[in-house]
């Protein structure tokens, strides 16, 4: 995956060249030093010094984790990142990862994701019973309060799954990347939007140790490179995925929106899923209240221009 692989080249890259090559960063895949799900425990521990991830897969430990990264019909790219640097929430986000020796910086988002490969079409809410379902991180939750059975398994063995029928439908990013992996020669029904992951945001991972030892201008640049990555990460998406749609209909990709029915009984779950959370979890509560609030006002202020303007372009796109 040369773009969720690639910001973390291109961070240490730009750590590189904004040091005059002083200061070096090795980056290394899933499995070379630790596991793909291990580094929450790898960056607290200092086993490695930082590390890159999807922070939501970490919502066994708290459910916290994955307001940092997205949860179901939370924040779009471009809200996740107002909110993070503008609103209240990479404050919220640093007291939290203070309990994991972890200093966090926002560094990557896909942007919104698709809704995952299906073998049947999804027609109404009663073909997500009993149904299989990949689908990474604090998502599984919420499928499996509409019916699902969420499978949490890694991105690399989602095809085989598929391929053996081991599980019924998947979820990876978008088409960019699903289209590497060969998703559509497997399960040609192909869902959106994934609601479960509207702007999902990665992280950067920094041992609390380890920063502090750093001079102030090298903790500058990192806090510069990494911001360079998220911007770096979301543009190569947003290029490459319509190519890269076109090239999965063109070989036999069959689109579908999910039915409402669907989308409604998901919303209303997750929303029913988020003030339980709130009644039990301390941690969970003091951030999700800034983050609904926040939601509340940025989704008010995109319907009378973001979404407006969008709705109508996307009715006139046959003359673009």
């Amino acid at each position: 995956m040369d773009t969720l692989f690639g910001v973390n080249d291109v961070f240490a890259a730009k750590v590189k060249d904004l040091t005059g090559g002083k200061f070096e960063i090795s980056t290394h895949a899933a499995g070379e030093i630790i596991p793909a799900f291990g580094t929450v425990d790898a960056v607290k521990d200092g086993t490695v010094e930082m590390a890159n991830t999807a922070p939501y897969y970490y919502f066994g430990k708290d459910e916290t984790f994955a307001l940092g990264c997205a949860i179901p019909f939370g924040l779009n790219s471009r809200q996740m990142t107002a909110w993070m640097y503008e609103g209240n929430g990479l404050k919220l986000m640093r007291d939290f990862y203070r309990n994991y020796n972890i200093i966090n910086f926002p560094m990557g988002n896909t942007g919104a994701q698709m809704g995952g490969w299906y073998r049947k079409p999804i027609t109404s809410l009663k073909d997500f019973k009993g149904l299989k379902f990949r689908v990474g991180g604090f998502a599984g939750k919420v499928v499996e309060r509409i019916g699902g059975v969420p499978q949490n398994i890694p991105g690399g063995e989602i095809y085989q799954a598929l391929e053996k029928g081991t599980i019924d439908a998947a979820e990876w990013v978008g088409p960019y990347d699903d289209l590497k992996l060969g998703f559509y020669k497997v399960a040609k029904n192909y869902a959106y939007p994934g609601w479960w992951e509207v702007g999902p945001q990665l992280d950067l991972h920094v041992n609390s140790k380890a920063y502090d030892s750093l001079s102030s201008e090298y903790k500058a640049i990192i806090t510069c490179a990494a911001a360079y990555a998220h911007t770096d990460m979301q543009a190569r998406y947003d290029a490459r995925n319509a190519t890269a749609l076109k090239q999965l209909v063109a070989a036999g990709t069959k689109l579908f929106p999910f039915p409402k029915d669907v989308m409604d009984a998901a919303f209303k779950e997750s929303m029913a899923l988020y003030s339980e959370l709130s009644d039990k979890n301390p941690n969970w509560k003091k951030v999700y209240e800034d983050y609904a609030t926040f939601r509340r006002d940025t989704v008010s202020w995109f319907r009378f221009s973001e979404a407006r303007n969008d709705s109508y372009m996307q009715s006139r796109i046959d003359k673009l």
